[in-house]
């Protein structure tokens, strides 16, 4: 019988995804990697405006499952191709989700917790949290990942912390731009809800359309095709029902009807 490694709350328009393997510290092998998959695109069909992954117990993610490890290093080339494809899948579907995404992290975030994070829109942790990337101290490379952490903390810091291993106190994971903000850990879940808060005052499409704003500019010159881009990007969000209720919600000093009552 497969293992439940994930649970799924709802609340009103808010999601939470939690990995649920406290046991050994929400590390991943296929079980976890396919149902975190799957809850993402099951909550991606749902009117959901944000989704928080978070972990049960004293980690969020210690990254790789050892007997997932073992397995894969008894596997042939062809399985081990087809689980890091299950794993990447994984990353590119939190990475490329519509709705608004925030890692809550605390205790442990390794390898493949580390990728998980890098995904989401938005990573708040708690001060305690010790991340890293120790690949290459098992004689392998967070290859799956790396797209997603490198956009996250940039090519500079990558190049140590992918050759070192070493871990990285939750005041340099802000530094370097892989946690948005660290709090006290009994201040974690109040921050994630001041968060909530300031997504839900969003329009939905305009939000979703935001992200997809940062793909198409994210490390392109300033071009006249670009330029170009971007203005056909503004002219056709003016012309939606959501910009127009924004601009009345505003003029009218009302709340705008995209706003939910909590």
């Amino acid at each position: 019988m497969t293992e439940q490694a994930v649970e799924i709350e709802v609340a009103g328009s808010v999601a939470w995804i939690w990995m649920s393997r406290p046991a050994v510290h929400n590390a991943c092998d296929e079980a976890l990697i396919e149902q975190l998959t799957a809850a993402f695109l099951h909550l991606a069909q749902q009117p959901i405006r944000i989704i928080i992954l978070a972990g049960r117990g004293a980690n969020f993610s210690a990254g790789a499952d050892i007997s997932w490890m073992k397995r894969q290093g008894m596997a042939t080339t062809e399985a081990n191709l087809a689980d890091a494809r299950l794993l990447a899948r994984l990353f590119d579907t939190i990475a490329k989700s519509t709705t608004s995404t925030i890692a809550r992290v605390h205790g442990k975030a390794l390898g493949a917790g580390v990728g998980l994070i890098a995904a989401c829109d938005i990573a708040i942790g708690s001060n305690d949290a010790s991340l890293g990337l120790p690949e290459v101290r098992l004689g392998l490379i967070p290859a799956t990942i790396a797209p997603y952490v490198v956009h996250a903390i940039g090519e500079r810091h990558a190049r140590r912390f992918f050759q070192t291993g070493e871990r990285i106190d939750a005041a340099t994971a802000e530094r370097i731009g892989l946690l948005h903000q660290v709090v006290p850990p009994d201040d974690l879940d109040r921050q994630i809800e001041t968060i909530i808060s300031s997504l839900l005052a969003g329009a939905p499409q305009a939000q979703a359309e935001a992200k997809t704003l940062i793909d198409a500019v994210a490390n392109q010159p300033i071009s006249p095709e670009l330029m170009e881009a971007t203005a056909q990007m503004i002219a056709h969000r003016r012309a939606q029902p959501e910009a127009r209720e924004g601009l009345s919600a505003f003029l009218e000093k009302r709340t705008a009807a995209w706003v939910p009552k909590r």
